[in-house]
Parts: C-alpha cells; sequence; structure tokens
C-alpha cells in the first residue's frame, strides 16, 4: 500500500486535534511558568500543576474513550490521531497518532511530570521559572516521541526532550553538574546523530526501491531491504535507543548525570526519558527490521543480561545513595532490553510493565534522596544511619519502595521481571537462567540501602524533619499506583493488547506476538 493510499484512507478521530492539545498545553505552560518567575518562585510552580493536570485529566480521558478505536480494521490500534501537511516536497508531515502503548507511556510522562515538580518544591528557589519551563518542554518533547509517525518529526521531538535536560542538570545540578551535563549532551547528541543517519539511510532506501520520498512510518515499513543493508541501518536506530536506555556498554553517562542532577531531573529523566529508548526500540526497530532484529537479538539479548548482572552488582557497591539508585536503573531497564528481543508476547508485555512500574518505583527512590540530601546534605549512606527512629515516614516508604525495586511479589517490578524471565525462558533457557541471578542481586543492594540508610548506630547531631502531610501524599498516590500494578495488571494488558498484536504484520514476528496472555 502506498503513503498516498494509507492517509486517502484514515479518519481522524473526534479528538485527534487533542494529540496536538496535549504537547500545545505544556509547551505554552512552559512559556507562562517562565513569565511567572517575575512574581516569586511559587507562581512557575502552580502554572506546572495545572498545565500537567489538564494533560493527565485528558488522557484519561482518552483511555476511557479508547475501546473500539477508529474502526480502520487492523489499523483501529489507532484510536487517536491527525495528520497535517508540513513538507510535502520531501514527504514530510505532521503525524501524530496513539495507540495504546503510546497512551500508557504518555500517562506516565505527565505522572511523572507532576511527582517532579512535587519533589521539586522546597528544592529549586532560583530561577524557579526557568526551571518549570525546562521541565515542561522536556516533557512536551517525550510526549511526541511517543506519538510522532512521521520519523522526521520523532526525530525533532528526540531532539526537543534532550536539550532543556542539559540546562536542568548544568543549572540546577549539584557538585559535578558541568561535567555530567557535558557527558550527558556527548552521548545523547552523538547517539541522535546515529538515529539520524539510520532514518535518512532508510529513508533514502525506500526512495531508490519505490521512487516515493516520505518519512511516513507505514510505509517506511514495507521497504524491502537486504539483509546486510538491514542490519546495519538497524544498528543506528539500535545504538541510539540503547544509549537511551541505557545499555551496557552506552550506559557511562548515567550515575554521573543522575547523581549531579536536581530531584526533578532525575525523576524526569529516570522515569521519562530511560523509557523513550525502550520505547524506540518497541515502535522502531523490531517493526522496521523485523529479520535484522530477528538474527541481531542473541546479541542484544547478551547485552540485556550483561547489563541486569552488572548494574545490580554495581548497585551493591555504592555508598552514595543516588549512585544506587542509578545503577539499579541500568540493571532494570536490561530487563526491559532483554524482554523487548525474546520476541514474544510474555516478554513484551512484561519489558512494557517493567518500564512503567521502574518509572515509578525508581523515581519515588529518587525523590525520596532527594528529600534526605535535602534534609541533611549529605548523599552518603555512612551519614546517615539510625534514620528509622527520627523520621519513620520516610523510613517506611523508603522500605517499601527498595523491596518493590528488589522485584518482590505485589509490586509492578515483580509482574514485569516475573514475565520477561519467562518469556525469555520460551526463546532462550540459558538468558533466563543467567537473568534470574539479577532479582537475586537486587535483594543485596536493595537491604543495603535499607541497613546503610535508616538502620545502624544513629549520628550525633542529625534530626531530620519528617515528611509532611504533602509529600506523605505524593507518596501515598504512588505506592497505591505500584500496587496496583502488582495486584491487578490487567488493564494494562489490555489497552497495549492491540498494539502489540500489530507487529504481527512482519513474517518474522508471524505467530510470536499474542493479543493477550492465556
Amino acid at each position: 500500500m502506498t503513503d498516498d493510499g494509507w492517509f486517502d484512507s484514515v479518519q481522524t478521530g473526534s479528538g485527534g486535534m487533542a494529540l496536538i492539545g496535549l504537547i500545545v498545553v505544556l509547551l505554552v505552560g512552559g512559556v507562562l511558568a517562565w513569565v511567572a518567575g517575575r512574581w516569586g518562585s511559587a507562581a512557575p510552580r502552580w502554572v506546572a500543576v495545572a498545565a500537567l493536570s489538564v494533560d493527565l485529566g485528558w488522557l484519561i480521558l482518552l483511555w476511557v474513550q479508547s475501546p473500539g478505536g477508529l474502526g480502520m480494521g487492523a489499523e483501529s490500534v489507532w484510536f487517536e490521531q491527525v495528520r497535517l501537511a508540513w513538507i510535502p516536497r520531501w514527504g514530510i508531515s505532521f503525524h501524530l497518532a496513539m495507540d495504546g502503548l503510546g497512551l500508557l507511556m504518555s500517562l506516565l510522562t505527565v505522572f511523572l511530570g507532576l511527582m517532579a515538580v512535587s519533589a521539586s518544591w522546597t528544592e529549586i528557589t532560583v530561577r524557579s521559572g526557568f526551571f518549570h519551563f525546562n521541565v515542561l518542554w522536556i516533557l512536551a518533547g517525550v510526549l511526541g516521541v511517543f506519538t510522532a509517525l512521521d520519523l522526521f518529526l520523532f526525530f525533532v521531538f528526540w531532539e526537543v526532550m534532550l536539550v532543556p535536560m542539559v540546562f536542568l542538570i548544568a543549572l540546577w545540578g549539584h557538585g559535578g553538574r558541568t561535567r555530567a551535563a557535558i557527558k550527558f549532551f556527548i552521548y545523547t547528541q552523538g547517539s541522535g546523530l546515529l538515529l539520524l543517519v539510520g532514518i535518512l539511510a532508510l529513508v533514502m532506501l525506500h526512495h531508490a526501491a519505490t521512487g516515493r520520498l516520505t518519512f511516513d512510518y507505514f510505509a517506511l515499513r514495507e521497504t524491502a531491504l537486504a539483509p546486510q543493508t538491514a542490519l546495519w541501518v538497524m544498528l543506528g536506530f539500535f545504538v541510539a535507543f540503547a544509549v537511551k536506555l541505557p545499555a551496557v556498554p552506552f550506559h557511562p553517562w548515567l550515575p554521573d548525570a543522575h547523581t549531579e542532577a536536581p530531584t526533578g531531573g532525575s525523576v524526569i529523566l529516570a522515569g521519562v526519558l530511560l523509557k523513550t529508548g525502550a520505547y524506540g526500540l518497541i515502535r522502531f526497530v523490531v517493526p522496521l527490521f523485523p529479520q535484522a532484529a530477528a538474527e541481531f537479538a542473541p546479541v542484544a539479548m547478551t547485552l540485556g543480561v550483561l547489563g541486569i548482572l552488572y548494574g545490580a552488582v554495581l548497585a551493591f557497591a555504592q555508598s552514595d545513595l543516588k549512585r544506587l539508585i542509578a545503577y539499579s536503573s541500568v540493571s532494570h531497564m536490561g530487563f526491559v532490553l532483554l524482554g523487548v528481543f525474546a520476541m514474544n508476547a510474555r516478554a513484551l508485555q512484561g519489558a512494557i510493565m517493567q518500564m512503567i512500574a521502574h518509572g515509578i518505583a525508581t523515581g519515588a527512590l529518587f525523590m525520596l534522596a532527594g528529600s534526605l540530601q535535602e534534609r541533611l546534605h549529605t548523599r552518603e549512606m555512612g551519614r546517615m544511619g539510625g534514620l528509622w527512629g527520627k523520621v519513620p515516614r520516610i523510613g517506611a516508604i523508603g522500605l517499601l519502595f527498595a523491596i518493590a525495586s528488589l522485584g518482590l511479589p505485589g509490586f509492578g517490578n515483580f509482574v514485569g521481571e516475573f514475565l520477561v524471565l519467562l518469556g525469555t525462558y520460551q526463546a532462550n533457557p540459558v538468558f533466563a537462567f543467567v537473568a534470574v541471578l539479577g532479582p537475586v542481586a537486587a535483594v543485596l543492594y536493595a537491604l543495603a540501602l535499607v541497613q546503610k540508610t535508616f538502620h545502624g548506630a544513629p549520628h550525633a547531631g542529625v534530626e531530620p524533619a519528617d515528611y509532611a502531610a504533602r509529600e506523605t501524599a505524593v507518596m501515598g498516590v504512588m505506592i497505591a499506583l505500584i500496587v496496583c500494578l502488582g495486584l491487578y495488571p490487567q488493564p494494562v494488558f489490555d489497552i497495549v493488547a492491540p498494539a502489540l498484536h500489530l507487529l504481527t504484520g512482519s513474517p518474522v514476528n508471524d505467530g510470536m506476538f499474542a493479543a493477550s496472555l492465556p
């Protein structure tokens, strides 16, 4: 089917323009927050909360209205979409669409944006307007990444979300912020260049084969590529997304960026930006290059297993609380990489659940680490002993999210890791047996976090304040979500099922992806 044929038959849902609205609300909200900074540090926070609350309510409404789609047969998974002419001469359009996967990732983005603003409530008092401008523009770029179906537009949003993150680290970070920001910029921009080269190569190959110049996702999925060519083009996409994931050995930017970023920046970085790499693997790498992805799967799964074990071991070795949480992210996102390239329904559902659960649990741990640093002026766990009796609410919440992070049954992380391991065993038992050591190692670093931070001999002169009502309520919402994901994950599987089923469109994947678990 040609590009024009597809778009001639496309319908736009009654709320198709809502996808543009979701992004515009954050862009405009960011500008208003910046302007509001002239009236003090409080006004920008409330502007950011208002913009994010509007988007959250809008996304919940889209979820409620999503069943049934647009009635377009196999493509009905795209229940909201809009396409506007942009640069017709180059085959570029402003094409946004949302399916269940995009909806879940967008909900996670906006929710964690609210959590990031809450975590910055008392921490950010200097240039508050510009801070919240950057936060909202990062999130607007991320929503664009999760909805763009024109690859040129996707790349534009990919760049939009990165530059404000550099500002967050460089301007509001801690002692080594300049070095961390430069390192983050070099890794992300270098990988972005590879992504751009991969996109242009795919577009040119499609043009050579069909005579049509287009950046449209659906048209490019039909591009016939020689096996060796497909592998090299796919590697451009894969490396770009693996850097953002991050997968070993593309991870060195992560610990420094997390450690030096302000608390809100760490929440967005861990909970949202890392997910764009995983989303890229699911949305672009596997569907655009099915044969090449299948041949590359053993290598990708090896990197996933290495990330699981390497991240867990390095996390256990840390004395800095934020670096421990950062390396645990490398381990957890290794499960996502493993699940994507196991290429079966259970593993992929587990990868998506892990993306959501990791965003909530690790975001909460970074918020807790930021609260302790704000109170104690240190991130060294060796200087935090004996806090359990002094800050019981912080201690109880820290314990809960530590055990959620290690994958205890009853929490969303367990569901994600269990399904990934189950699907990996179906694809390759050896990888599953090695990867299962990851949750075992997670017990060690999670218990070390709790022991070193909250127990042991109390330090003289350390009398921090416990969580107040606002902070307790925010953490209570995150606890409710991570428990609900663990006890009743079916709504997540239901909403994402049509999107996963669409991946059966390639011969390589026939019979490998199911709409839902039996």
